[in-house]
């Protein structure tokens, strides 16, 4: 049953030999990889906005100079992203970059940096595009917790089903997103033409709050620089490309970061231009998009838009998490089971991880993608900043035709970005940066102490110096605990009489009365020749009865013979009639499988199952 609800969600199982069949072409991978990049200028806008209205018409007319300079930054760190993309075809995120050239500490810093920005974009991604459409619909304010968590679950499962369905089912929105922004753009360039002269801002600013000072625009750029998230997902992902992958993933870039540029750009000088001064219950692109096409259709077009590929923003953090968590855990630093490709050919383990930390930050911050935002540029800023001091390195190492101009790139990249993350720190750490700051070294001790876990199992593990195995050992004593005499038991009795001579059958008696003289006298029947042995359990308890019975003759056999326990196991037709059986071979198993004995001979637990029929 749970095998068809989850084939129902997520689709059935697809061989390996599919895995290039479901790489991306550029158009899927645009939509699959480009989100929220695309996406961010609504919340980025939203935060330069919010930065700069408090100082009134000084403060709002630096908006476009501020645009321009992200913009600027936004062209040096996707032509970093680039070289990336050229110096590892097969996926060189920041962790990757950074442990190869920079060391161990930096890549599990970057590596940690780039999770948590993943995290974060999705849940600001989601919250925002419910903000967006709640300024449309005020009515939906009060619920914005429930449709975020809505989308997360849908987005969630669309990724389950594999590359291919995530890059399709993403297209619809973000096209539609660019069609209908770029179109209300064009629109409003020819408006501004049209009109010639800017709207003065002291017409429309509200009176400032608080001076115009150097504090205050390095916070408000520090905030609208959360425009660059999603910047470096292509170069995580180059393997989903088809091929040549890291051709593709780079032209892909290119394209992505032009469209970046002129939709921050456009959005932000018009909104300067026109004056635009979003209300307490509405966003500034919604109100930007009020002032250039009305309240009808075109309006209510342009707010479900930005809805969609806000909501399907998260989706770049899909594509990427799962990637790092992938490469994080081939290095140990994280669960192997993070490695694992599921049924669809995707890691669906990091999916769902990303999935349930996402929805805890949402309901954490009870949807407000405003408090969220100070948090997640910390991390961004500081995988940029590692992974392009890696490439410098990377490229002056290999000294290939070319290699100074690529390592002045990328040292541009770093400088640039690294300056940024200063900023960033310094203005926005009190209004949650320091949460950042503290989460980020605390994942790279998690790192730590789970490669130390592995490297001590493999020590553990380790056959070195073990000598080949020639002892002889006797043959196994069997035990065979018993609760009622059926056909389950005569394949379980069958198979302890081959492996042993030496075979007893318990019977834990929780309930003393004529049940015991009746299962005794049954056993007497059908099996003569085995012992079988009843011991008592005042505090009707079936697994500390057993354990102490078998610590008990483990004393008495001191010849180092085991003691090998064999539990005969009816196995249900139908998966849900396991709820009408008790689990008590499940209770002695993970009771066995958990106890640690001074000896060191460990229990062996073997099951033999009966299948029923319906």
């Amino acid at each position: 049953m749970q095998n068809k609800l989850k084939y129902l969600l997520t689709g059935s199982p697809l061989p390996s030999q599919m895995m290039a069949e479901k790489q991306l072409n550029k158009i899927r991978a645009l939509a699959a990889f480009s989100p929220d990049a695309l996406s961010s200028l609504a919340y980025a806008n939203q935060e330069i906005f919010l930065g700069l209205v408090i100082a009134g018409s000084a403060g709002l007319s630096l908006q476009f100079p501020i645009a321009l300079a992200i913009t600027l930054l936004l062209g040096v760190v996707a032509l970093s992203y680039a070289q990336t993309i050229r110096g590892y075809p097969m996926g060189g995120g920041s962790y990757t970059v950074a442990r190869e050239n920079l060391g161990m500490l930096p890549g599990l810093t970057a590596g940690g940096a780039l999770l948590l920005d993943y995290i974060l974009t999705a849940a600001v991604s989601l919250t925002a595009g419910v903000a967006a459409i709640a300024s449309a619909f005020p009515e939906l304010w009060p619920y914005r917790i429930w449709i975020a968590l809505g989308l997360l679950v849908v987005i969630t499962v669309i990724n389950l089903r594999g590359l291919r369905e995530s890059g399709t089912s993403m297209a619809v929105p973000v096209y539609l997103f660019l069609i209908s922004f770029i179109g209300m753009l064009l629109y409003g360039l020819i408006k501004a033409a049209i009109q010639g002269t800017p709207t003065p801002l002291a017409a429309v600013a509200p009176p400032a709050s608080t001076a115009l000072g150097l504090f205050l625009v390095m916070h408000a750029f520090s905030a609208g620089c959360t425009a660059l998230t999603g910047v470096e997902a292509i170069s995580n992902g180059v393997t989903a490309f088809r091929s040549p992958a890291w051709v593709n993933a780079r032209k892909t870039l290119i394209i992505m970061a032009v469209l970046m540029g002129f939709l921050f750009l456009g959005s932000m000088g018009l909104t300067q231009f026109f004056g635009v001064v979003a209300g307490p219950d509405e966003t500034i692109l919604s109100a930007l998009a009020r002032r250039l096409v009305g309240g009808g259709p075109l309006y209510y077009l342009v707010q479900f838009s930005t809805l969609a590929v806000l909501a399907v923003a998260a989706n770049t953090s899909f594509a990427g998490f799962p990637r790092v968590t992938a490469i994080l855990a081939e290095d140990k630093f994280m669960p192997r089971q993070l490695f694992n490709v599921g049924d669809r050919l995707v890691f669906h383990n990091g999916i769902l991880l990303l999935s349930a930390l996402t929805a805890v930050l949402i309901i954490a911050f009870n949807g407000n993608s405003h408090a969220l935002v100070p948090l997640f540029a910390v991390g961004a800023f500081t995988a940029f900043t590692l992974s392009q001091a890696g490439m410098v390195l990377h490229w002056v190492r290999l000294k290939e035709p070319g290699w100074l101009v690529k390592a002045f790139i990328n040292g541009l990249g770093a400088l640039v970005t690294g300056v940024t993350l200063f900023v960033i720190g310094i203005s926005k750490f009190l209004e949650g940066a320091w949460i950042s700051v503290l989460v980020i070294p605390a994942l790279v001790i998690l790192f730590l102490t789970i490669r130390k876990h592995y490297q001590g199992v493999s020590v553990q593990l380790s056959m070195h110096g073990l000598p080949p195995s020639l002892r002889h050992f006797p043959r196994p004593r069997v035990v065979i605990p018993v609760s009622s005499i059926h056909r389950g038991m005569v394949d379980a009795v069958n198979f302890a009489r081959s492996i042993s001579d030496r075979v007893t059958a318990v019977f834990i008696d929780v309930d003393p009365g004529p049940d015991e003289v009746g299962i005794r006298r049954q056993w007497d029947k059908w099996f003569p020749d085995v012992e079988f042995v009843v011991v008592e359990s005042p505090y009707r308890s079936l697994v500390e009865p057993l354990l102490s019975f078998l610590e008990q003759t483990d004393d008495e056999h001191n010849d180092g013979q085991q003691a090998v326990l064999i539990l005969p196991e009816l196995i249900p037709a139908s998966s849900w009639h396991e709820i009408l059986h008790n689990q008590s071979a499940e209770e002695i198993k993970k009771a066995l499988l958990f106890q640690r004995r001074q000896s060191g001979l460990q229990r062996i637990i073997i099951d033999v199952p009966y299948h029923l029929k319906r």
